[in-house]
């Protein structure tokens, strides 16, 4: 991730690194096509709406609707997920700014549109979970 982040608020390191910790589990989760482990990221009430604009709203929906498209129609799509910026929103609640770059199967940069991703990181009983959050694609990056 990059380290160029703007942090807004009162962010520790300790909560920097557990929210960051999410967003490469997401990641991870998604360039290894794990619709389970890219659902277990979201809070179990969480809403998402991704970069084709259909709303999941909890985390089962998550993983139900991720897991088939990862396999299907996202299974040739691998990206790189960078934190740009931090923003405290209330104690243990955190928005995350995430640009995701194209890249192959390697992690090397391709052609391919972008996405630009706002999370809402929260604390929950279970550790630190996306609790909302959407996804938008752009077009790529100009050279």
């Amino acid at each position: 991730m990059s380290n160029e982040v703007l942090v807004v608020g009162t962010v520790s390191p300790q909560t920097r690194e557990a929210v960051s910790g999410v967003v490469k589990a997401l990641e991870e989760a998604f360039n290894a096509k794990d619709g389970i482990a890219l659902g277990e990221q979201f809070a179990v009430d969480a809403s998402w709406s991704n970069a084709m604009g259909t709303r999941l709203d909890g985390r089962a929906a998550i993983a139900e609707f991720s897991g088939p498209a990862l396999k299907w129609f996202l299974r040739d799509s691998f990206a790189r997920y960078d934190i740009t910026k931090l923003l405290e929103v209330a104690p243990g609640v955190i928005a995350v700014n995430v640009v995701q770059t194209p890249t192959d199967a390697s992690g090397g940069p391709v052609e391919g549109p972008w996405g630009s991703t706002l999370y809402v990181v929260a604390e929950r009983p279970d550790g630190w979970k996306i609790v909302a959050g959407q996804n938008t694609a752009v077009p790529a990056k100009a050279a």
